[in-house]
């Protein structure tokens, strides 16, 4: 009986070291190629946000952190530099809008250092299917309305939604969702404004508690 039991766990031991050495190889070899698509899908997600013809470097490589309650939360947000010619001429910046109807939805906001919005694009959502599920762009195209629209100042009225007197349009039996974005987007873009000159003094990303 003991001797049964010895070899089963000798096998088990076999096994499990094994099944571990497997998902070693695997992962190494397949590692290249997932932060390769990675990259590849971040890419696609900023010329979203910042079109490809308003910069010429490569923003993933320019990556900054941004912890500010403007954001949403207090959590570190990353920031992505658009540069033409080295010149900084707009960002990338994730935000958080906490308010959604099915919680926070996670956003991404690009604009340049003036105001102006040169796109929103939802990276996550829990939001009412038929619903609060139009900021998707998968589901509506609602969402790139604010593709080119200048924010003039945080007391900007018509940067709202219309049922708060804005120019955005609200989804017929949801309301809140929409407005969350749009407010969410708004404090995105001012902040941007402010950016420029502390640039340099942000945490890289990857330096930083992300």
């Amino acid at each position: 009986m003991l001797d049964t039991i010895r070899k089963n766990g000798v096998r088990l031991a076999l096994f499990a070291a094994v099944t571990t050495g497997l998902t070693a190889v695997v992962n190494t070899v397949t590692r290249p190629t997932v932060e390769h698509q990675t990259a590849v899908q971040q890419k696609i997600l900023l010329d979203q946000v910042v079109p490809p013809e308003n910069y010429n470097n490569v923003m993933q490589q320019e990556c900054y952190v941004v912890t500010d309650s403007a954001l949403g939360n207090d959590k570190p947000h990353r920031l992505y530099i658009a540069r033409k010619d080295d010149r900084a001429v707009a960002a990338a910046l994730e935000t958080t809008a906490p308010d959604g109807y099915s919680g926070a939805i996670q956003l991404l906001v690009g604009a340049d250092f003036h105001g102006k919005v040169l796109g929103v694009r939802v990276v996550e959502h829990h939001e009412t299917p038929g619903l609060g599920d139009k900021i998707d762009l998968r589901i509506s195209d609602w969402i790139t309305r604010f593709s080119g629209v200048q924010l003039r100042g945080a007391q900007d009225n018509h940067f709202a939604v219309k049922k708060d007197g804005g120019d955005f349009d609200q989804f017929t039996g949801a309301t809140i969702t929409p407005r969350a974005v749009v407010n969410a987007a708004k404090r995105a873009t001012l902040l941007i404004e402010t950016l420029p000159e502390k640039i340099s003094a942000l945490p890289v990303c990857g330096d930083a508690n992300e």
